[in-house]
């Protein structure tokens, strides 16, 4: 039996939860509904963990935050990042996490386990199409992020594009900067991640 198809009411009547981002956050990226996949890819050397880490810590504000740090585990290239970011200061609402994707979906089924979820990275998670088919549906209550590899301007691999695809706000990160490639942006579409940064690398380019 078919669905019943949804009329302008109907729709206008869903109330949708989103992440009220103000300042430069809501400049780059509106104000998000909450849930769902987003995919945030770049060049090494660009920006991208600084770039999440700020974004966790935001976020941190609406829930508790869990970064599955695959690629590179507590380092101390990632201690030193969570330190760069302030991240001491959410205190409980960020774990820090080095677990594969079968031991991370058993931790998410969990009462009062994480509402947002940053895998780091697709290509270290090593999962084909209908694994991430299954995870995404499985959790579709939390937030998942996921972080990419990239091979030119497009994620490493045709399993990581393909999800890029599917996710409702994709974040390309070049250059210090953070540019929505997604459904949601504000009216500048990308967020600075380190401005000296930036400015070098984008007035460079503008030259």
């Amino acid at each position: 039996m078919l669905k019943k198809a949804m009329t302008m009411t109907d729709l206008m009547r869903i109330r949708r939860e989103v992440y009220e981002f103000e300042g430069e956050w809501q400049e780059a990226f509106g104000q998000p509904e909450r849930n769902g996949v987003w995919f945030v890819w770049g060049k090494s050397g660009n920006g991208k963990t600084s770039f999440v880490l700020q974004l966790c810590k935001v976020l941190s504000k609406y829930g508790k935050v869990a970064y599955d740090s695959l690629e590179e585990g507590a380092s101390l290239t990632m201690q030193n990042a969570l330190v760069r970011a302030g991240m001491g200061e959410i205190g409980r609402r960020f774990v820090l996490l080095n677990e594969n994707f079968i031991d991370l979906n058993e931790r998410l089924k969990k009462r009062r386990s994480p509402d947002i979820v940053v895998i780091d990275s697709f290509q270290y998670a090593h999962i084909g199409m209908k694994q991430y088919e299954t995870f995404i549906k499985r959790h579709r209550n939390k937030l998942i992020i996921f972080i990419s590899q990239a091979e030119g301007n497009k994620p490493l691999g045709r399993t990581a594009v393909t999800a890029m695809y599917s996710a409702s706000l994709k974040i390309w990160v070049e250059g210090y900067r953070a540019i929505s490639k997604g459904r949601y942006f504000g009216e500048k579409g990308y967020y600075t991640v380190w401005k000296e940064r930036a400015d070098k690398y984008w007035g460079t380019k503008n030259k």
